[in-house]
């Protein structure tokens, strides 16, 4: 861990997740036959926490969990990660949340997610921490949690100096309300088409779904692309395409997550936003050459 950076707080969800190898994705209605299975730590809010925390970064970790086995194993892997949990709740009565993966030969995957106690992370419960927070810190957020719980956030961050950067999946349609105050919204493909309602074929698809976000008020719109990198725009008018290193994929599962982790701790770190996205770049292509989600994570040394 370093303290010569910006901290890292993560807002967000924390899972096991329950992944099912198989040669071809089902389709609805259909069943395949797998192979290996692996039961590992995941959840977008924890796998992003890892990703920040193993690039370097003083992470702080804010979620929810049900009181059971899935808890106790979550929370001992975070702290092994050197990643502050004070702020992680237990309920009762909901249990920890899991995800439910399927990834074939291709690596590409269908995911399936139950929420858990990660839905109970209301407002409320966020505002203790958010008194706490300082003002230079860099908040990172996704949507397994309440969307209302991500807007209060917002809303309490916006006459601060503290950036917000969203990774708005799962897919949700959010109002231009909803982000204009944010620092950085960090959609793939299929979210970025979700806010824009713009169908994306190609790139300069990308570049009309980026320019209306723009237009919603985000300062920088990083669109992910997968294999083919990401696409870059800022209030600036700055646009650039940034593409991602050739590598074969194993599974994608977290390569966001891993992305988003990685840009939270570059910019912490001081770098400009193009060079922390490169870097980025070069972290998920690293993670979708191995399996699992928190496990495939990279460290800073590997970069």
């Amino acid at each position: 861990m370093t303290t010569n950076s910006n901290p890292i707080y993560v807002i967000g969800s924390i899972n096991t997740d329950m992944v099912a190898m198989t040669e071809v994705l089902p389709l609805p209605g259909e069943t395949v036959m797998g192979g290996e299975f692996m039961m590992t730590a995941g959840g977008k809010g924890a796998n992003q926490a890892v990703a920040a925390a193993r690039m370097g970064g003083d992470v702080t970790m804010i979620g929810r969990l049900g009181n059971d086995v899935f808890a106790e194993q979550s929370i001992k892997r975070l702290i092994n990660e050197n990643i502050n949990c004070e702020f992680i709740t237990k309920d009762n009565e909901k249990a920890s949340g899991v995800a439910l993966i399927s990834v074939d030969k291709n690596g590409e995957n269908h995911i399936v997610v139950a929420p858990g106690a990660n839905a109970t992370l209301t407002k409320e419960r966020l505002k203790a921490v958010l008194k706490q927070m300082p003002d230079n810190a860099i908040v990172m957020m996704q949507l397994e949690i309440p969307l209302e719980s991500v807007a209060s956030v917002i809303e309490c961050c916006k006459k601060t100096n503290i950036k917000i950067i969203l990774d708005p999946a799962p897919a949700e349609s959010l109002t231009p309300e909803f982000t204009q105050s944010l620092y950085m919204i960090t959609p793939n493909e299929t979210e970025a088409s979700t806010l824009t309602g713009i169908k994306i074929k190609d790139l300069s698809d990308v570049k009309k779904a980026a320019t209306k976000l723009l237009g919603f008020g985000t300062q920088y719109v990083l669109i992910t692309m997968g294999a083919d990198g990401v696409y870059l725009a800022s209030q600036d008018d700055e646009f650039e395409y940034i593409p991602s290193p050739k590598v074969t994929t194993v599974d994608s599962t977290a390569a966001g997550d891993c992305f988003n982790g990685t840009m939270a701790v570059a910019l912490s770190q001081g770098l400009g936003v193009s060079e922390a996205a490169k870097k980025a770049c070069r972290a998920a292509s690293i993670s979708v050459t191995r399996k699992g989600a928190q496990d495939s994570m990279p460290f800073k040394s590997e970069l």
